[in-house]
């Protein structure tokens, strides 16, 4: 039986390097498989890790079919055994959707790859409907961690180091305000303590070389 397998964690936690890992596992055994992505850290169709390993993958956009995809690549005499489908928290509900299609209908094995909440602790659309449709959900057992050493549970966005917890899930141009340079944007793992005290590495690093700091948090 074909099974549809969603993989998360928080970033920096390796969800992209096993995504590579088992398009390669698959592919070493001969078995033909398509890999996706939306909004790489690399650009568009690209999938890549932290670890600088990156293959060339199918872009998603809001108006990506899988299942129109697969039928269609069937029907013209290709041959696909599994997908590889990473960044799956940015797919819509139909996407999802249409990935339990697939792996029902034709037995196609579906590997998903995604962290569960935003930079506000929401869950992404796409996570919240493969945690609901999935046969299996697995948390990585790769812990990132906070800047203090604590095991880090949320995903945070920065701009020039302060913590927000408003915007647009990915940023575009919502950060810029007329008056001041376009911020710095970053996004850093917390634990969920310092997540709620809105205390990133930068700020924690300032407040230790004030003059006025007390000897303790």
């Amino acid at each position: 039986m074909a099974s549809l397998d969603f993989y998360t964690g928080t970033m920096d936690c390796g969800k992209s390097t096993l995504a590579l890992q088992v398009d390669h596992n698959h592919r070493s055994r001969g078995r033909v498989g398509r890999v996706f992505t939306s909004h790489d850290r690399a650009g568009e169709s690209r999938l890549s890790s932290r670890l600088g390993l990156a293959v060339d993958a199918l872009e998603v956009s809001d108006g990506f079919d899988f299942w129109d995809y697969v039928v269609g690549e069937l029907t013209q005499g290709g041959r696909i055994d599994y997908l590889v489908c990473d960044e799956a928290q940015f797919y819509t509900r139909r996407q999802v959707e249409a990935l339990a299609k697939v792996t029902d209908e034709l037995r196609i094995d579906v590997f998903c790859f995604g962290i569960l909440t935003d930079f506000r602790t929401r869950l992404f659309e796409g996570s919240a409907r493969l945690i609901e449709l999935a046969d299996r959900v697995h948390t990585l057992q790769v812990e990132a961690l906070c800047w203090c050493g604590e095991r880090a549970t949320h995903n945070a966005r920065t701009e020039d180091g302060e913590m927000v917890t408003e915007g647009e899930v990915i940023v575009v141009g919502d950060v810029e305000q007329q008056g001041r340079p376009a911020p710095t944007v970053g996004y850093e793992v917390l634990c969920r303590r310092h997540h709620r005290r809105r205390r990133t590495a930068a700020t924690a690093a300032a407040a230790a070389l004030s003059p006025d700091v007390l000897p303790f948090e």
